[in-house]
């Protein structure tokens, strides 16, 4: 896809801010149920998973939430508060489900080193996130 479909790709604080919103929803969603199921001591333990729930809550959960929201949406609800949309980079199109998915998990890639995959949007001339790249997707506005 090229810009003279007249998108404008979403940059760096734009996605940042959306992720924010989107971070603050899902802890409101989970921070209650975790503290119910595992108590006061969920908050001050070193485990990294506490148990099953714990692992459907904290990962599962926000991993089916995030690539519905992009299915039925092409948006998370951070980024339709901003207005933006994935979208396929090269038909300009709603990306397939598989992009989706790969997207999603692509993430662990644009976390590594330093979060430099995120950082990337701020100096792509697409604004892709290395996950963007490797899902063959972009974020517009």
């Amino acid at each position: 896809m090229d810009n003279a479909a007249g998108f404008r790709y979403a940059g760096f604080w734009i996605r940042l801010w959306a992720t924010v919103v989107d971070t603050v929803l899902i802890m409101v969603v989970t921070g209650p149920l975790l503290l119910y199921i595992y108590g006061l001591n969920y908050l001050d333990s070193e485990v990294l998973i506490h148990g099953p729930m714990d692992f459907l809550i904290s990962l599962v959960f926000p991993a089916v939430a995030v690539i519905v929201f992009w299915k039925y949406r092409s948006a998370t609800p951070g980024k339709m508060f901003f207005s933006a949309r994935i979208v396929d980079a090269r038909t300009g199109g709603k990306p397939s489900i598989g992009q989706f998915i790969g997207r999603y998990f692509a993430y662990l890639i644009s976390m590594l080193p330093l979060c430099l995959g995120f950082v990337w949007i701020a100096f792509d001339k697409r604004k892709q996130a290395w996950h963007d790249k490797l899902a063959g997707t972009v974020v517009v506005r």
